[in-house]
Formats: structure tokens, sequence, C-alpha cells
């Protein structure tokens, strides 16, 4: 049972309006087309989680979790393509039994690296483990020199735009710039069905309210207290004997492998994998989630996520040519106004509010009672 020493008031009160809007309100209200827009925006909202963890309690910009996002989907697409490429399927090409896009370049074999895909329970290690694999790799490089800030940013950068041209150009082994695409069933299950798409939905907000809880959970450690103090005080926490190195690592490390879960939900919602969602482009945008819903809150940045996505897709509907000014504009009238987002407005601006009204009619209360308790009896 969640109990208030692991959720402060607010936050309480943000989770359960989270979870009657994600249970309750939207599946209740929406259809299924827009209730699978809704189920998109949640995958991103993985890669806020991780943003929290590693940018608003670490203080490590990182611009780069497009990557991670990416190659989280590409393992999951890469088993769900090599079901969906069956002999009985695939007869027609010159080599069945092999992805399509293979087929087109001319490969006559299935690499090497997707043989392992054909198994479930490996593409689910894979999805955790090649990302986190990686981000350490990155991190170990990057923290044990005492390479940080703006300069880790533009290093994340770079490597989601050679990780783009790299999946682009690898177009036999990995698609290409069409990426892995007609991916129909998992486990012989449609998942291109309203039916499929609804259960989708629900088994991503329950991963969702997990990975709050294991977010959470790792904020309130010890762990999380040092990472707060390590933004906060780089130094002082380096003289007091701890590694501060490690500490980023495991906290990027942690935003990569919540970023693969997000792009493997993502590959199984939409059914394509595609390098358009592991470049700057996208990674800056997940990080403009986390900052207009907060930084340093877990729900705030899950709300920032929704509303970001919501308003994109509004204003992509009713303005195609200037929704990419529109978002610029929220960004930036967010970061000027509201540094801290969405839950900066609720901590500043409602829950003293609330409070105030709170304590005044309880001492009104109070009150009242007190001269009904002292009053002669008549």
């Amino acid at each position: 049972m969640i109990n208030s020493r692991f959720f402060n008031r607010s936050e309480l009160v943000g989770f359960i309006s989270l979870a009657l809007l994600l249970i309750v309100i939207l599946p209740l209200a929406l259809d299924v087309f827009r209730l699978n827009l809704v189920a998109k925006y949640l995958t991103y909202a993985f890669v806020a989680i991780g943003l929290v963890m590693c940018w608003g309690y670490g203080g490590i910009l990182s611009l780069g979790q497009g990557v991670f996002f990416g190659l989280g989907g590409y393992c999951m697409a890469m088993f769900l393509k090599l079901e969906a490429s069956i002999v009985e399927n695939t007869k027609m090409q010159s080599t069945p039994g092999i992805p399509d896009f293979m087929d087109w370049n001319q490969l006559t074999a299935l690499p090497f690296l997707w043989k392992p895909f054909h198994s479930f329970p490996f593409t689910l290690l894979a999805i955790v483990l090649v990302p986190g694999i990686f981000a350490f790799i990155i991190g170990a490089a990057m923290f044990k020199r005492r390479v940080g800030g703006v300069y880790f940013a533009i290093i994340t950068q770079a490597i989601a735009a050679i990780m783009t041209i790299l999946i682009v150009g690898q177009q036999g082994y990995t698609g290409g710039i069409n990426g892995i695409t007609d991916l129909r069933t998992l486990y012989g299950w449609d998942i291109r069905t309203d039916h499929a798409k609804l259960i989708l939905y629900f088994v991503e907000v329950a991963f969702l309210f997990a990975s709050i809880i294991a977010a959470q959970f790792i904020r309130l450690t010890k762990l999380g207290r040092i990472l707060v103090a390590m933004r906060e005080q780089e130094d002082r926490v380096r003289f007091s004997g701890y590694s501060v190195a490690n500490f980023k690592i495991f906290s990027f490390c942690a935003a990569a492998i919540f970023a693969a879960i997000g792009g493997a939900l993502f590959t199984l919602e939409v059914g394509f994998m595609s390098p358009s969602f592991v470049g700057i482009v996208p990674s800056i945008e997940m990080v403009i989630y986390t900052a207009v819903g907060g930084r340093t809150s877990i729900i705030g940045a899950i709300f920032g996520t929704i509303l970001v996505n919501f308003a994109k897709t509004s204003l992509s509907e009713t303005f195609p040519q200037l929704w990419l000014f529109g978002l610029g504009a929220l960004f930036i009238a967010v970061v000027l106004a509201f540094p801290n987002g969405l839950a900066g407005i609720w901590a500043d601006h409602v829950q003293p509010r609330i409070d105030r009204l709170f304590a005044s009619r309880g001492s009104k209360t109070w009150s009242d009672g007190s001269v009904a308790d002292g009053a002669p009896a008549e």
C-alpha cells in the first residue's frame, strides 16, 4: 500500500489524479483512435521519468534519450518482424524466411545478430540490457573523466546524430530510413485490432505506474538523496568520500532503461520503429516534455508529456505549418515564466491556496466548536 511516507500530499494528489485520468476518465471519454494516441503519448512518459532521474535529480542533461528509446523499440521490432517473416508469409521472396527489407537488399541469410531475437525472453532481456550497457559505456567514458554539463549534453546529441546515420546507412540490417515496419502479431495475437489496442493501453498504464513507484523508491533512498546533493554541491559530495562518477553512471543508465521500456511499448502500440524517433529532434522534444511538466517531479513530467503531445497533435491538425512554432513558444514561455514547470505552478500557486482554504475552514470549525462548548445552557 502507498502511504504518506512514500508520497507527500501533493504527490499523492497527483498520483491519484493521474490514475483517475488514465484508468477511468480517458477510456470512457475517448474513442479507440484517440485512446491509441494517448497510449503513444504515454510511451514518451517513460523517457520523461528517466530524465527526471537523470536531469532533475542528478543534474545530468542528456540530449540523446532518443537513442535509448530507439534501441528498446528496435529490439522489440526485431522480434515482431521475425515472427511476421516466417516462411509461409514470405514465400514470394527470393529468400523466404527473412524480413522483406533484407530480401530487397539482396541478403540471402538472416544476420547473426538477428538470430537470438527469435526468442521472446531474450528480447525482453535485450530491451533492458542493450540500452543499459550502451549507457554504461558512454557514462563511464564521460563521467570518469569528469565530463559534464553542457559538454556532456553536446556529446549525447552527437551520439543521437551518429546513431541515426548508422541506422539509415545499414539498410539491409535495420530497414534504413523506413525502419522496421508491418509488425502484425505477438505470439500470433493480432496487435492491430481495436481490442488489442485497448489491452495494450492498459498494459502501458500498468507499466507506467510501476515505473513511477520504482523511480519514487529510488528518490527516497539514500541513493536518491545523494543524487540530489550531487546536483547541488558536486564537490562537497566528492569530498565526503562518495564516487560522484558512479552515481552519475547509475542515474544515466536508469534513464536509459526507462526510455528503452517506453520504446519497446511504442513499437507494440504503433506497429513500427524507424530512425525518426532516434535522432536529435525527438531527443530534444523529450527534454521539452520534462521541462514543461517539471524536471524535479515524476508526476509533473508525465502530465507535461501528455500536455505537450496533446498540444502538438491539436496544433498539427489545425495549423499544420505552424505547430512547430507553437511548440517552441510553449517551451520558451514555460522556461521564462515557470522554470519549475507544471509542478512548480502547483507547488507555488495552487497548493498554498488549498492549504490556506483548509486551514481557515479548520480554524473556523474549531472556533465554532469552542464557543458552543463554552456557552451557558439555557
